[in-house]
């Protein structure tokens, strides 16, 4: 399934305007449990880095949560990045007509020769690992970029379901994956063999995050990539669907799972 032609319709849709940018980073911040997910670290995060801070937003795609962040702490420093030059351009255009481009800034940079020395306090990477083969590469790199007692936050597809693979035989959801998932054991040796002593992981999109997906992001992609003129049901079939899908995110957010189609994982630089 092709995931990135529908992210490239979506992103010219609300490209221009800031009311409508606004609108999508409102919509994300809802649909998606992943940043819920994610949204709920930040703030644990955040409680450790009061002061001046500087974040990278590693694979920064839409600019939604260098958005989040720059809410978060005015004092946080957020240089975001992303190999996708078109989303870079959008995203310094929105940044400068918000009057954040003093605090957030928007480069194309390839993760695998990011080369930035102790520069952060804080490394976020949502979405990013499963699209990139040479990932110890990366993480050496997110080791090497951060400051002492820095810590990485990273979502991504777990192995248990990840990408919608369940067995031997399926193929990812999304056609742009290099990998399926990971298990807790293979990104916590990973991590471990780039530098990080200190590595937390834990499942999220647990059995209610499961059918939310399907629900609010599998079945409208299915559809789009049969006609972009499903985007006309969109509105009602979203009408129906996304009061479940919030009920089952609330219920993902707040158990702990024993397994999970996603990951969540924490590691501090300790040198």
């Amino acid at each position: 399934m092709k995931y990135e032609p529908i992210k490239r319709s979506l992103g010219r849709f609300f490209a221009g305007s800031v009311f409508l940018r606004k609108t999508l980073y409102f919509l994300l911040d809802l649909l998606l449990l992943r940043t819920w997910h994610v949204k709920k670290a930040l703030r644990k995060i955040a409680s450790q880095f009061p002061g001046d801070t500087s974040v990278l937003d590693a694979g920064s795609g839409f600019g939604q949560y260098s958005w989040r962040m720059s809410r978060m702490n005015s004092r946080w420093k957020i240089n975001a990045i992303d190999i996708n030059k078109e989303q870079i351009d959008d995203c310094n255009i929105f940044f400068g007509k918000t009057g954040l481009a003093d605090r957030v800034s928007f480069h194309t940079v390839d993760l695998t020769t990011l080369n930035d020395l102790n520069c952060y306090n804080i490394i976020l990477s949502v979405d990013v690992m499963e699209h990139i083969e040479e990932d110890v590469l990366v993480f050496q790199n997110f080791y090497k970029s951060l400051k002492n007692n820095g810590i990485l936050l990273i979502s991504t597809p777990s192995d248990k379901g990840g990408s919608d693979v369940h067995s031997d035989h399926e193929e990812s959801f999304i056609d742009e994956h290099v990998r399926d998932g990971y298990s807790i054991k293979d990104i916590t040796d990973k991590l471990s063999l780039a530098g990080f002593k200190t590595v937390e992981a834990g499942y999220t999109y647990g059995k209610p995050g499961n059918i939310s997906w399907r629900l609010s992001m599998k079945y409208p992609i299915k559809m789009l990539n049969i006609s972009y003129l499903f985007s006309l049901l969109l509105p009602f079939y979203y009408l129906i669907f996304f009061p479940v899908s919030i009920i089952l995110n609330i219920f993902d957010l707040r158990l702990t799972h024993t397994t999970g189609t996603g990951l969540l994982v924490t590691a501090r630089k300790q040198e």
